[in-house]
């Protein structure tokens, strides 16, 4: 007999009618001719009704559609992507389908869903997240005719992994013909990391409701469903007050009562009572004493091993003949412990638990130790023992270590970081033998860094103080270590840590490879010490360098950012950037995608070549970057940052529609992986400074006020320089004072040599604030941003420049110079900025063909302010 549905599986749920008519109207929405999807999610505490109510969902989803089901178990949360992959099996079982199903997405679904054999290099997690929301839309899309209702039981069990992934699902399903069906226990029984994707599937959620607790009527009808017409409302209020209304203990009760009635003559409150105390807490696991020591230690195996395993397993790790496996398993699922079956299925998760706490402490640990061994015999991979090992109690195992450090790789192949995590540091627990505790840290940090930077940063140190490690993990340690102390906004410290690195080093290309990493770490600083020696110590390095391996490439292409930003000759930048890339690309091994150097370096290329107006160069290089990351699935902040440079391309270009869009995106990118980062910086100083180039100021406020944009910045350069920006922004909103005050601290860039008038143009719009109030600075400013743009000797800078000068220049002297800026913008790629000079000039010499040329160019880059101040002019 089983306790699940209750024993009245032919009637009405009692007082949930609501609760189930809402799943109705989510199947009705989903079958029409235009399907509708949604989510529901249903909690409450344990023993409410939860799976009951799923059940009827499932039965009446199931006249009409495709339902996929599955329930998750406490054996189950540690093990990654388990309950997505339940939750496809008969999908993924068909061969046939299954190449469409997992369509482009191959590489990074099928590792996760147990398909294909992972590869070596870890997985980025949004990236496989992404591939599974991908996959479940196919999926979706396949079963029109019978449209597809996913219902997950006991969610609050379900690996993180899968959790995020049906979060990430949650705000997409109303657009795809599919309903989710959730139900969980409150989110505090759930893991820590777990919570938050089950806050969010409530908050996506088309309804979500708490279960109650059954009334006093409630109970009376269903003590005479279960017992007849003749029980009285007496004992239906009895077993109410005794249970609480709880259906689960009033199932259970009402099934030992239709067993062994109450003696008539018998105080039916005190009996009640006492029968219900056996089915809670502890007293479940006590009806295991009366059937012998077989069943009981079957059912402490089966509790071990969790559900869906097979029995025979359970009865292997009990030390069980096969009869005797019979002879339990027959009196377990008599007294409604295990439901029928050849694996293990407790009738219900109050039992499982009940039964899992009962098992004496040092035989659960054995257990777990056995049963790691049992999977591997069984042809499981180390990650799927590796639950059973992290309950094993430490004793210095050399074979757990490594059996850990294996399961580690599996889960970050698969892109799994916490289960990793999770396995590394229990090994540590163990602990791994003396030489090999470094390189266990090291595992750890590198495990980390996607997820917690402030754990790679500490096990990386710790890796870096002990010995084991050999020159070149050393170097690669330190590495991450600086990457991750970047990432964490402390550039000066990533500076300072491959500083000491390089100067510990034996010369070679692990100490280059350092020496690179400190300058580039020196130069990403806001707030370098010493910008204009390190400028000359990076000269005298790579000047002479052919490039001719990667370390000579990145320190190149470093040579090549530091000459943009000091706003050396645009030409002599180029020929560094030439050199830094292999027929204009990224060499191997200094890719988008190769982790030893970094994403770093082809980015800086790039930047460099968008602002040296070789925007084309820079194009095709960012777009390499977004197709990499697409391609391999690195959807996290890998993907946010290559849009973030296309749209810087796009706002160096003047094409600002296409630009908001794309740093939009690349914020919403961010936004999924974490706030703060370097990248959000960037794509919001980008995004106010196209916004303020469109004339929409209103939204440029809103934004900036949103994001917190504005002092104090971080250590880490922004990209392009915020102060300068963020006093454009003040200007636009005519807080004049503050504007200068603003840019008066952009003038910091100047004092560490960065002299590049594009890059940081606080000069120009510092003159135009000081024009009336201080003309005379006004026009030093324009004199030095004359001499710095002809030093660029970009187009676009010596057009700015000269549109600068123009602006404050007596009437007689100005169109000239707006002629001579109008010259010079012909040439650039800055097509914004043309219309701009094109616009003035007509303003300033009362040419209706300039201003009606600037009002075409100024409506095709989407300047929409601009345009309408030449359309007002015309007019």
């Amino acid at each position: 007999m089983t306790t699940t549905p209750p024993p009245w599986p032919g009637d009405p749920l009692p007082e949930r009618e609501l609760e189930l008519a809402a799943a109705d109207r989510a199947v009705d929405a989903l079958c029409r001719t235009r399907p509708e999807g949604g989510l529901l999610v249903y909690s409450g505490a344990a023993g409410i009704g939860k799976t009951s109510v799923l059940a009827r969902v499932r039965a009446r989803a199931a006249e009409r559609c495709t339902v996929r089901t599955t329930r998750a178990d406490p054996g189950t949360t540690a093990v990654p992507f388990h309950t997505a992959r339940a939750l496809f099996a008969p999908d993924l079982a068909d061969t046939g389908g299954l190449a469409a199903l997992l369509g482009p997405h191959r590489a990074l679904a099928g590792p996760a869903l147990g398909l294909t054999t992972p590869g070596e290099e870890p997985a980025d997690p949004q990236g496989v997240q992404d591939a599974l929301v991908a996959l479940t839309a196919r999926a979706a899309r396949r079963h029109r005719a019978r449209p597809l209702v996913l219902v997950l039981d006991d969610a609050h069990w379900a690996d993180g992994e899968s959790l995020g992934w049906l979060a990430a699902l949650g705000p997409r399903l109303a657009r795809l013909p599919l309903l989710l069906v959730v139900a969980h226990r409150p989110t505090e029984h759930a893991a820590e990391e777990s919570r938050p994707h089950l806050d969010a599937l409530g908050t996506a959620a088309r309804l979500r409701v708490t279960l109650r607790a059954l009334s006093p009527e409630a109970a009376a009808g269903l003590t005479r469903r279960a017992l007849g017409t003749g029980a009285d409302d007496a004992l239906g209020r009895a077993l109410w007050d005794a249970t609480g209304g709880s259906p689960y203990e009033l199932a259970e009760l009402l099934a030992r009562l239709r067993e062994h009635p109450l003696d008539p003559g018998a105080d039916q409150a005190t009996a009640v009572r006492e029968l219900a105390a056996t089915v809670r807490g502890h007293r479940l696991a006590d009806r295991l004493g009366g059937l012998g020591p077989d069943a009981a230690r079957l059912a402490w195996a089966a509790a071990v091993l969790g559900a869906g395993i097979p029995l025979r397993l359970a009865a292997s790790l009990a030390g069980l003949s096969p009869g005797r496996q019979a002879t339990a398993t027959g009196e377990l699922r008599a007294a409604r412990v295990l439901n029928p079956g050849d694996t293990v299925d407790f009738t219900h998760p109050l039992v499982a638990g009940a039964v899992y706490d009962a098992v004496p402490r040092s035989l659960r640990t054995t257990f777990h130790g056995r049963a790691a061994w049992l999977l591997t015999a069984e042809g499981h991979s180390p990650a799927a023992a590796a639950r059973h090992l992290l309950e094993v109690h430490p004793d210095q195992d050399p074979a757990l270590v490594e059996q850990l450090r294996r399961a580690a790789r599996e889960h970050l192949a698969v892109g799994a970081p916490d289960a990793a995590r999770r396995c590394l540091e229990r090994a540590l627990r163990e602990p791994p033998e003396h030489h090999l505790r470094a390189h266990v840290h090291h595992e750890l940090g590198c495990a980390a860094l996607l997820t917690s930077p402030a754990d790679t940063v500490r096990h990386l140190r710790t890796a870096l103080e002990l010995p084991g490690l050999d020159d070149t993990l050393r170097a690669d340690a330190t590495f991450r270590l600086a990457q991750a102390l970047a990432h964490n906004q402390q550039m000066r410290e990533a500076s300072l840590s491959v500083a000491f690195a390089a100067a510990t080093t034996e010369p070679g290309p692990e100490r280059l490879r350092l020496q690179a990493a400190h300058f580039m770490y020196d130069a990403f600083r806001a707030t370098e010490d010493d910008g204009p020696g390190r400028s000359r110590r990076l000269a005298q390095l790579a000047d002479p360098l052919a490039g001719e391996t990667n370390a000579e490439r990145a320190l190149l292409t470093l040579r090549a950012f530091d000459g943009m930003l000091r706003g050396e000759n645009h030409t002599v930048v180029a020929e560094f950037c030439e050199r830094a890339l292999t027929d204009g690309h990224p060499a191997p091994g200094l890719g988008w995608t190769d982790t030893a150097w970094g994403f770093e370096y082809p980015c800086l290329a790039g930047i460099t070549y968008a602002w040296i107006d070789e925007l084309d160069r820079a194009e095709e290089l960012f777009g390499e970057a977004v197709r990499a990351y697409e391609i391999s699935g690195w959807s996290g902040g890998h993907l946010a940052f290559a849009h973030m440079l296309t749209g810087a391309v796009l706002r160096r270009r003047g094409r600002l529609a296409e630009a908001e869009t794309r740093l939009r995106e690349s914020l919403r990118l961010a936004d999924r992986i974490g706030t703060g980062l370097p990248v959000h910086w960037d794509a919001v100083c980008l995004l106010v400074d196209t916004l303020l180039a469109r004339g929409r100021t209103a939204d440029a406020q809103r934004l900036a006020e949103a994001r917190g944009f504005g002092p104090p910045y971080p250590d880490a350069m922004i990209l392009p320089d915020a102060p300068s920006v963020h006093g454009r922004l003040l200007l636009a909103l005519g807080r004049t004072d503050e504007a200068v005050a603003a840019l008066e601290a952009a003038s910091a860039m100047a004092e560490r040599g960065r002299h590049n008038p594009v890059w940081a143009p606080w000069r120009r719009d510092l003159a135009g604030a000081l024009a009336t109030r201080d003309p005379e600075r006004a026009r030093a400013l324009t004199r030095r941003l004359r001499v710095d743009a002809e030093r660029f000797g970009t187009p676009t800078a010596l057009g700015m420049a000269l549109g600068c000068e123009a602006a404050l220049a007596p009437a007689g002297a100005a169109p000239a110079l707006h002629a001579r800026a109008v010259a010079h913008l012909e040439g650039s790629p800055a097509r914004d900025e043309l219309a701009r000079a094109r616009v003035a000039l007509g303003l300033a010499t009362g040419d209706r063909d300039q201003l009606h040329r600037g009002l075409l160019l100024a409506r095709t880059c989407g300047a929409d302010a601009l345009a309408e101040q030449a359309r007002s002019a015309l007019a």
